[in-house]
């Protein structure tokens, strides 16, 4: 098991192969670029190499972010059928999906029910080995893929919300190729939040807002509520129906560009920078400072919540829909 100090030194590899990649995109490019916005979209990636890198790969950690009490955990191996499960989840509550490698993949459901259907593949690695795991809490249903850990006296759990945090459950996903792909189909006032680390998030035509976050995929989202979406390599397509957000959106790529496709009464403040590519928008601007193709701040409509939009290598483009 990989102590504080390696794990610590891998991290600390891993921000220097980042800055390594930010220097060869300023050599290749052959313009000069500011080196405020540069060192602002640097950090950005130090962040996405903290959450991401430092917690997830090569190990994923978990921990239990809710008391024992409020969480039915319920665990299912895999079979002929790998797994399939329906219910229900009352409206302003989310389905949440939690894998590690595979595609999600959410549509729009027919009545009140959620379905989500996981199906296992493999070259070499047994798929038996990984077990879906569900957990009922408060703020809906959380389904996870539960690979097998470095100690096999300490079992990794499902937990819901954001992130991966240190604790006693480690796994190795560095040897096993067993892919989860996941099919969800969510019902109109059902919240739907994504998570994986390599694979692609799509999200086509729900009827409520949209969280997704990948490592190494792109994501495409489609929704009439509002959404969010985060990735390193890959990129961002979202078409929202709603532009009253109530906190701060973002859409964050490393490698790719992003499209937004938003309401034509949108009302918001815009941060957008790229730092290898173009920045376009459909909507009228009140610039708030000194903009450029690179970098824009300003206010679209009456102003008021916040959209941060940033990419490192991509053009970035704002499209007013209908």
């Amino acid at each position: 098991m990989m102590n504080q100090g390696e794990h610590d030194h891998r991290k600390n590899k891993i921000y220097k192969v980042i800055l390594i990649l930010l220097i060869g995109l300023t050599a290749i490019s052959g313009v000069r670029k500011d080196l405020n916005e540069l060192l602002t979209l640097a950090n950005d990636v130090h962040h996405f190499a903290d959450r991401w890198f430092g917690d997830v790969l090569p190990t994923v950690h978990a921990r239990t972010l809710l008391p024992a009490e409020t969480c039915i955990i319920k665990t299912t191996s895999s079979g002929a059928d790998d797994f399939h499960w329906t219910g229900h989840v009352a409206q302003g509550k989310s389905i949440e999906i939690k894998g590690i490698s595979g595609d999600i993949n959410a549509e729009p459901a027919s009545g009140s029910e959620i379905e989500v259907v996981a199906r296992k593949s493999a070259r070499r690695s047994d798929p038996d080995a990984v077990k879906i795991q569900f957990v009922e809490h408060p703020g809906g249903v959380t389904i996870c893929a539960i690979y097998p850990g470095d100690d096999p006296d300490r079992v990794m759990g499902c937990e819901p919300g954001s992130g991966n945090g240190h604790s006693s459950a480690r796994i190795n996903v560095r040897n096993n190729d067993v892919r989860v792909d996941f099919t969800v189909r969510v019902p109109a006032g059902v919240g739907f939040t994504g998570r994986t680390v390599n694979g692609d998030i799509r999200a086509a035509s729900l009827s409520s807002n949209v969280i997704s976050h990948t490592v190494n995929g792109s994501i495409r989202i489609s929704t009439s509520g509002y959404a969010e979406a985060i990735t390193v390599n890959g990129e961002i397509l979202a078409t929202l129906g709603n532009g009253n957000w109530p906190n701060a959106i973002e859409f964050k790529t490393v490698n790719g560009g992003i499209t937004l496709d938003l309401p034509a009464s949108l009302s918001t403040r815009l941060t957008a920078d790229t730092f290898n590519g173009e920045i376009s928008t459909d909507f009228p601007l009140n610039l708030l400072e000194s903009s450029s193709r690179k970098h824009i701040s300003g206010t679209i409509g009456g102003g008021g919540r916040e959209l941060l939009i940033k990419t490192l290598n991509g053009s970035i483009s704002l499209r007013r829909a209908g």
